[in-house]
């Protein structure tokens, strides 16, 4: 192979791609290379251009028994860090061996990995302490408070509280789960959104009396009709109310109200806008751009008291996602919270 193929050979590669000769000096580097590794790689030493000392013993293993391999080589352009797998070939060059390397961008791997591990770790521990507490009461009903009766009616209510959260955690994953598997699948039945705002605002209203919450609607002269799934929209109306009720206080209001069928820029076409609006101590703007993220909670001790998962609004945002919709959260501390959500009126 003459010189003139090779660099032709390695320009024609779409990944970053360096070609080292046999006296270790690089005899082409590609455009994707030079972006990530810079200007004028030819004729340079392989080292003065790497430097990752992992990646470097790589190379010269391959020079030296032609094995593949496939190092890592880790940047950052100051904002975040990109993984590359580096994969190392030996390659027989009209002027002697050389190795071919080329560079496979993976942080998007390593990230769903850790997000994965996070998830698990989240779930361990979200379970552990009421599984912990429901041995331990147990242990103590078989023994010390075997004909206490007393202890006994306050042990299994506790335990009932602790298994009840345990129930609304295993839902609310299997919900996400669901969501998440039809997240690519666009709903095409139209759903009467007014009547549907009705049906779950009667159904949360002994919720909201129990904790002195007002509940009010405010709806256009026609109900909106919708493209989406009725019991998906039904959640995310649920979830959003049922965190106003929630976290507002006593003699607060929720106030829900819904736009007629309009242009949005957001979508770049027709829908409508949901917004429910509480009254309650707000949230503080450093904690909005998480609050759709998995088990995040603003207020972990108080989250788990109303019995909170921390996945309802991780639920809201895929489902706003799979309505090709969008949502925002307006909220600052004493000020109350306003989520928004805005989804189109055509399929």
């Amino acid at each position: 192979m003459m010189k003139a193929d090779a660099r032709q050979l390695v320009a024609a590669i779409p990944l970053p791609a360096v070609l080292i000769r046999w006296d270790e000096r690089i005899a082409a580097g590609n455009a994707e290379a030079e972006a990530l590794l810079g200007k004028d790689l030819a004729g340079r030493h392989f080292i003065t251009a790497l430097r990752q000392p992992t990646l470097l013993d790589a190379i010269e293993g391959t020079f030296r028994d032609g094995a593949p391999r496939l190092p890592r080589y880790l940047t950052s352009d100051g904002r975040q860090d990109t993984a590359y797998e580096v994969s190392c070939r030996a390659v027989d060059l009209e002027s002697g061996p050389g190795v071919l390397l080329t560079f496979q961008d993976v942080t998007h791997l390593e990230q769903a990995g850790q997000m994965r591990r996070d998830f698990v770790a989240n779930v361990s521990h979200e379970l552990r302490t009421p599984l912990t507490a429901l041995l331990g009461f147990i242990e103590t009903l078989k023994g010390p408070a075997r004909d206490d009766a007393a202890a006994r009616d306050r042990f299994l209510g506790i335990m009932e509280a602790e298994a009840g959260r345990m129930e609304r955690l295993v839902g609310d994953l299997l919900s996400l789960s669901r969501v998440e598997a039809e997240e690519r699948v666009r709903p095409t039945d139209m759903v009467d959104f007014g009547a549907l705002l009705r049906s779950v605002l009667n159904g949360l209203s002994p919720l909201a009396q129990e904790a002195g919450v007002t509940l009010a609607l405010d709806l256009p002269e026609v109900s909106p009709e919708i493209p989406g799934d009725p019991d998906q929209l039904r959640q995310v109306i649920v979830n959003l109310v049922e965190n106003g009720v929630k976290y507002s206080g006593t003699g607060s209001e929720v106030r829900l109200a819904v736009s007629q069928p309009a242009y949005q820029p957001r979508l770049r076409g027709e829908g409508v806008e949901l917004t429910v609006t509480d009254s309650g101590p707000g949230i503080d703007p450093i904690h909005i751009p998480r609050l759709t993220e998995r088990f995040y909670r603003v207020d972990n001790h108080r989250s788990r008291e109303m019995g909170g998962t921390g996945l309802g609004l991780a639920i809201v945002k895929h489902i706003v996602n799979r309505h090709r919709g969008r949502l925002r959260i307006e909220s600052a501390p004493g000020q109350g919270t306003t989520f928004r959500v805005v989804l189109p009126s055509r399929v």
